[in-house]
């Protein structure tokens, strides 16, 4: 099978030619239809994270049939229709699976990080962390809500009850979150980089009330701001934004650092939260959610042979939505 390998960050993926894995005991070999391209992958690929297992192969939104099943597994048949996510493995005996809240297992290992992920033409997946998927569709416009639709959604529930949400960083966790608010009937605000006049036109057409740069005042206090975008020095900002009694969510696995600010604006019960990662709960709700929005992604795609050029475009800001590789089998 092809396959795309970091074998050390800050350099290129290679490709490579590498033997079928086989199911294991516990998991799913699955054939690959498509795997979104997301921001974690750079913060990988730049040395953002620690303890990568290297060499190895990035992807966690993976759309695919499964191609064997490994001893042990049940609930699934060859040729189904799965998804693969972020979380890969966790414990299930430390305190935080016990307590429902496995996102935080100490010992969880990441799809694409720990484990080999879907830049290939194959991938193995342990069974359990796997969702099944509508079967007929375009497997492009599904591996998106594999991440970005699900860590948006846990953002978001993060928000409880905020009305009026401000989203900083219009990339593809927020295009596929933006349609879950105007299907709950809320308003958003969407901040950009300064100029992105795509990004907010983008945004306006996916119902925002407002669009502008993040340096501009927004046009009404927010209940909530959700920030997507790696970038520290927008919790002030967005602290500056939110009404007494909102919150701040940071819903990135890495961020810049948080400059100082002065309390009196974190004053007023205001609160600056975390998302990190998520559960198979989280999974099973958006994903039920998504075809009564119905949520459609815009998604840029590429061959698999192109992910050094669709992670270079991600980088660089030159597409709305969300990038996917797409197998050719």
């Amino acid at each position: 099978m092809r396959a795309m390998i970091l074998d050390r960050p800050g350099t290129p993926l290679r490709m490579a030619d590498l033997r079928v894995p086989a199911a294991a005991r516990g998991t799913l070999l699955i054939e690959v239809e498509a795997c979104g391209v997301c921001r974690t992958d750079l913060h990988l690929i730049d040395g953002e994270l620690p303890n990568p297992v290297l060499p190895v192969i990035p992807g966690h939104e993976i759309v695919g049939r499964i191609a064997a099943i490994g001893a042990g597994v049940t609930g699934f048949l060859v040729g189904e229709r799965v998804g693969v996510p972020w979380l890969g493995w966790t414990c299930g005996e430390c305190e935080f699976c016990i307590d429902g809240r496995e996102n935080l297992c100490d010992a969880a290992r990441f799809t694409g990080y720990q484990i080999n992920g879907g830049y290939a033409e194959y991938t193995v997946a342990d069974a359990r962390y796997c969702f099944p998927l509508p079967d007929v569709g375009d497997a492009a416009l599904l591996a998106p809500l594999l991440c970005a639709g699900l860590i948006g959604y846990r953002a978001l529930r993060m928000a409880g009850a905020a009305r009026r949400i401000g989203i900083y960083g219009f990339g593809a966790a927020a295009h596929i979150v933006a349609q879950v608010l105007k299907f709950q009937g809320r308003e958003f605000d969407a901040f950009t980089r300064p100029g992105d006049l795509a990004s907010q036109a983008f945004a306006r057409g996916l119902g925002a009330a407002w669009a502008g740069g993040s340096d501009r005042q927004a046009p009404q206090p927010l209940d909530a701001a959700l920030i997507f975008a790696p970038a520290g020095a927008l919790v002030p900002t967005a602290l500056c934004h939110v009404n007494k009694g909102g919150c701040v969510i940071c819903a990135g696995i890495h961020m810049s650092d948080i400059p100082a600010f002065p309390y009196d604006i974190l004053w007023g019960e205001r609160s600056i939260r975390s998302v990190a990662n998520l559960t198979r709960r989280d999974g099973l709700e958006f994903l039920d959610l998504a075809p009564r929005v119905p949520i459609r992604s815009e998604v840029q795609r590429f061959p698999l042979a192109q992910a050094n050029a669709a992670l270079g475009q991600l980088r660089r800001g030159e597409f709305q939505g969300a990038a996917v590789l797409s197998m050719e089998h």
